[in-house]
């Protein structure tokens, strides 16, 4: 593994499953590996669960951190190539890139989508620059379209927590008054498309994902026929990809509630968090024993040591 961007990045999902099994059964078996190495962290975007769970993994390694927050610790950085640089942006990310490698072992990058326009969003040039021109692995904490750390640590709660060898799992979209991403969603599928489930995507018409992510996938609009016998139910919100960045619905009764939970198997609630309550989720559902969201917070540690397990092993 060069880099670590997408699960195209991951030659063998089954293997790096087991090997974050490890991690989360003995997260300090490896504490010398990071000894003499340095994780850089590069925020352009606030960040609790993410900041938090990486410093920690790195820390659970015997790595130094390094972080810096674009556009408050550093200049703001030129993404295009052949832009004459006379406006807002002081510093090309080709020169950025090279020198921080300079300073740390691995860097770790958090960009967000603009939701302005869905061809820039998608092509994803600050992450994809920042591993052109690095010389150290780059570790996509979530960018435009993808958040693939979040979707380890979401295939680890459900390996953990399935009392079936193949459960059904439902990415429900639920109301959200901001537009959101497409980025949880997308990694989601793609992940769980390659774990051992049955997927069903539920969302009102208007919010199917890029057919790159939903190919293949079930996809019911009628929320309450999704949720029967569902084994796990995985709540998000996500603006629309045809009417890109735009909210269609705040219809309030794709709220996941009580009686929606009862069509379940029994399903255990997930969600990435932060969580708008009782507007995503009623309080009685993420509050119930059923709830898996804090547990799914603790493996984000998991995921991030896993993959930096990968590249110091090198």
């Amino acid at each position: 593994m060069e880099n670590f961007f997408s699960i195209d990045d991951v030659t063998d999902l089954q293997e790096l499953l087991q090997k974050a099994l490890k991690v989360k059964a003995d997260p300090l078996a490896n504490s010398k590996l990071g000894k003499h190495r340095t994780l850089g962290l590069i925020f352009y975007n606030s960040s609790l669960r993410t900041r938090i769970s990486s410093q920690k993994a790195a820390y659970n390694l015997g790595m130094d951190v390094i972080t810096l927050n674009i556009g408050s610790d550093g200049w703001a950085l030129e993404s295009k190539d052949g832009v004459v640089m006379d406006q807002g942006t002081a510093e090309h990310i080709k020169d950025a890139a090279a020198v921080i490698s300079e300073y740390v072992d691995v860097i770790g990058i958090r960009c967000f989508a603009g939701l302005k326009d869905r061809e820039e969003d998608y092509l994803e040039g600050v992450l994809q620059n920042f591993i052109k021109h690095a010389t150290v692995p780059i570790i996509n904490l979530e960018s435009s379209t993808l958040h693939p750390l979040q979707s380890l640590a979401d295939l680890v709660t459900i390996e953990t927590n399935k009392n079936k060898p193949k459960p059904k799992v439902v990415l429900t979209w639920a109301p959200h008054p901001r537009s959101l991403p497409q980025a949880v969603a997308n990694s989601f599928v793609e992940w769980m498309k390659e774990a051992d489930v049955e997927l069903v995507i539920t969302h009102p018409k208007g919010y199917d994902l890029s057919s790159k992510f939903s190919n293949g996938v079930t996809v019911e609009y009628d929320q309450n026929k999704a949720f029967e016998g569902a084994d796990f139910i995985y709540a998000k919100n996500w603006s629309s990809y045809t009417s890109y960045g735009e909210i269609l619905s705040k219809d309030t009764a794709w709220c996941v509630d009580e009686s929606k939970m009862q069509l379940t198997n029994n399903a255990k609630f997930m969600h990435c968090l932060p969580v708008r309550r009782n507007v995503i989720v009623t309080d009685g559902v993420i509050d119930s024993e059923n709830s898996l969201v804090i547990e799914q917070a603790g493996n984000r540690v998991v995921s991030i040591q896993t993959v930096l397990q990968e590249f110091l092993s090198k």
